[in-house]
């Protein structure tokens, strides 16, 4: 309604106060203590217990670090919830930077050199701090659980997923679970939702090829780390264009390959990365299996030998049951005229691992104009106003949705 809207205009600048802290103190992957540490001081400001959530298991760490991902000790992500009982509904932000070199003259511009919020998660954060404002406001009006999801390590595809095998979704049981994505090169103001598969599949792939090194002049003595490396390159391009439907958007691209340093020395090692995207997951399912398949039978074909690191996001997938249960509701915060459907994104989105286990959705709120830099660049800019749409939009959907389950239970018990 619109009064949840005054009230997030009531606190717009705090919101974007938290959001200029945010991005001034930029840090990177799973291990983010200082944002952590914000977090769990501004909900205590409002009477909200926040909780540390998410465990780093030593061979996820050990799998990231071999990848050449910087060293990380621990899952910084936090949790809190506001109301009780059942239902409980989540509501997620991730608050992860990108190593970028910010090029945007502002005050608030980051002060970490090579680091940037450059995808909007500081934005996401404090959108979801407001809505928990505004929430613990009417906490005695709620009819069940909002639980609010801080996470880490979006950007490397698994931080919510370390947060999930800690927990996450229970105590209370989450039944449903909602995100909101700025996008910079959108409409402000504008909700772009779709059904079903909504962000692609990313599947990564670090091949560590071991041959048997020695001089150019005699290469019968050696096994050619180079060589397989480059046949590997064919092959898993060539695999993509006969096991692929044409039409069902499936990419494979090799990002990396390194070998050798001098042109006289057959090398002893190479290292081949690569990745797919997909939406179809009987295809996905397919082509998981044939790839490792692939690498196998073409490293051995030349008597090489390999380590594969890999690294699996799945879909995010959208409920069409729920997409249609909310949509009214972002209606009545941003207006039915700016409620579009602008398809599928290309990217991968690591909230697929919440939507894989309970019934979500996922948004796009327009924070900027076509043409604009877009998330991931250097220059990215957002229109600060539409960020109480964002508070509001989250504290709307969550106080309509429990509402909405309860009104459900009481009329199933009334015809029975």
């Amino acid at each position: 309604m619109h009064t949840i809207l005054e009230q997030a205009e009531k606190i717009e600048q705090q919101i974007i106060s938290d959001r200029r802290h945010l991005h001034q103190h930029p840090e990177l992957g799973f291990e983010l203590p200082e944002t952590q540490q914000y977090i769990l001081n501004r909900l205590q400001e409002m009477g909200i217990e926040g909780k540390p959530c998410g465990v780093l298991p030593d061979e996820v760490r050990e799998k990231y670090a071999r990848a050449g991902f910087p060293e990380q000790a621990h899952c910084t992500g936090v949790v809190a919830t506001i109301g009780q009982g059942e239902p409980c509904i989540l509501l997620r932000a991730d608050m992860d930077a990108l190593p970028i070199e910010e090029e945007v003259d502002v005050s608030y511009q980051s002060t970490r050199p090579g680091k940037m919020h450059a995808c909007g998660h500081d934005s996401h954060v404090a959108m979801l701090l407001g809505a928990a404002q505004i929430l613990k406001a009417h906490e005695a009006d709620l009819q069940g659980t909002v639980k609010l999801m801080f996470q880490p390590g979006e950007e490397w595809g698994f931080g919510s997923k370390l947060m999930l095998d800690d927990g996450l979704l229970e105590h209370p049981k989450v039944n449903a679970a909602f995100a909101i994505h700025i996008m910079p090169d959108q409409e402000a103001g504008t909700v772009s939702i779709h059904e079903g598969i909504v962000s692609q599949a990313m599947d990564s792939y670090i091949v560590d090829i071991q041959g048997n090194g020695g001089h150019s002049s005699q290469p019968h003595k050696t096994i050619d780390a180079n060589m397989i490396m480059n046949q590997l390159y064919t092959s898993l391009n060539l695999l993509f264009t006969r096991e692929a439907d044409p039409s069902a958007h499936v990419t494979f691209s090799v990002g990396a390959m390194s070998g050798g340093t001098v042109t006289n020395v057959i090398p002893d090692k190479a290292v081949l990365q690569g990745n797919m995207r997909s939406y179809d997951q009987t295809i996905r399912d397919h082509l998981c299996k044939r790839i490792p398949e692939m690498i196998d039978h073409t490293v051995k074909a030349w008597r090489g030998d390999y380590t594969v690191t890999e690294f699996h996001t799945p879909t995010t997938y959208n409920d069409p049951t729920m997409v249609k249960l909310l949509t009214p509701f972002i209606e009545e915060i941003v207006g039915k005229e700016q409620v579009v459907d602008l398809g599928m994104l290309s990217g991968s989105e690591d909230f697929s691992h919440i939507s894989q286990e309970v019934p979500a959705t996922f948004i796009v709120l327009g924070t900027g104009k076509e043409g604009n830099a877009p998330v991931h660049n250097p220059r990215m800019q957002q229109q600060e106003e539409i960020f109480k749409y964002g508070a509001a939009l989250h504290a709307h959907i969550a106080m309509q949705w429990l509402a909405q389950q309860v009104n459900v239970s009481k009329q199933a018990v009334t015809n029975s």
